[in-house]
């Protein structure tokens, strides 16, 4: 496996190609990062709306192309790019087929955490990557998937670091909740995905969610 030493190194190189050279910063909970999900029907709406397909088909929009989703090859997780509703649905089979596999336990053991990834362009930088589509302002951001896939890295390890660095107790989260932060209550993950087509902007730092569904012990 890469070091984030390597990762980073890779990632300068794409920049050098011309990627944008958005740099993670760091994540964050916020105030209710979870969602139980309490039925099959329910879990297959998170996942339309977390892969834009189907009813939300809608939210679609010039920045999906950005976003990292959860594949299964084989038997092993994948993470990709998307470039059309064609993938998207492809790997909501995929899914829905892992789904099956791992069997999900809707009797409050399945839930959704969505936590805060933060990300800062170089100063003077922002107003590039700014763009209106369908009448909204949104940010593009012109990655190769190396890159991007580098980013994607960055919020999961810090996710995982966040398990061992918190002060858990002392979140104000349920002792169920409190098993996911920690990653202890977790049996499985059933998917995951970081959405750069929703990032907010703020205070010179851009924001995008790491969506992850959960299959609890």
């Amino acid at each position: 496996m890469e070091s984030m030493r390597d990762i980073d190194r890779a990632m300068e190189r794409e920049i050098a190609k011309g990627s944008c050279p958005l740099k993670f910063v760091g994540i964050e909970f916020g105030d209710s990062p979870y969602q139980e999900i309490a039925s099959k029907e329910k879990l297959l709406e998170v996942l339309s709306y977390l892969l834009r397909t189907g009813d939300y088909g809608k939210f679609a929009v010039n920045g999906t192309g950005s976003n990292v989703y959860m594949n299964i090859r084989g038997r092993k997780p994948d993470f990709q790019r998307t470039y059309s509703i064609f993938d998207r649905n492809c790997i909501f089979s995929a899914i829905s087929h892992y789904g099956k596999k791992i069997k999900p336990d809707f009797d409050g053991h399945t839930y959704l955490e969505t936590v805060q990834c933060f990300f800062k362009l170089p100063d003077g930088e922002q107003e590039k990557y700014r763009v209106t589509y369908y009448g909204q302002e949104t940010f593009v951001f012109p990655m190769s998937d190396k890159y991007i896939l580098g980013l994607y890295t960055h919020c999961i390890s810090a996710r995982r670091a966040a398990s061992a660095d918190m002060d858990i107790p002392g979140t104000g989260f349920s002792e169920k909740e409190q098993g996911i932060v920690s990653l202890a209550g977790v049996r499985d993950v059933l998917f995951q995905c970081l959405l750069f087509d929703t990032v907010k902007y703020g205070e010179g730092v851009l924001c995008a969610d790491l969506c992850t569904i959960y299959c609890l012990k």
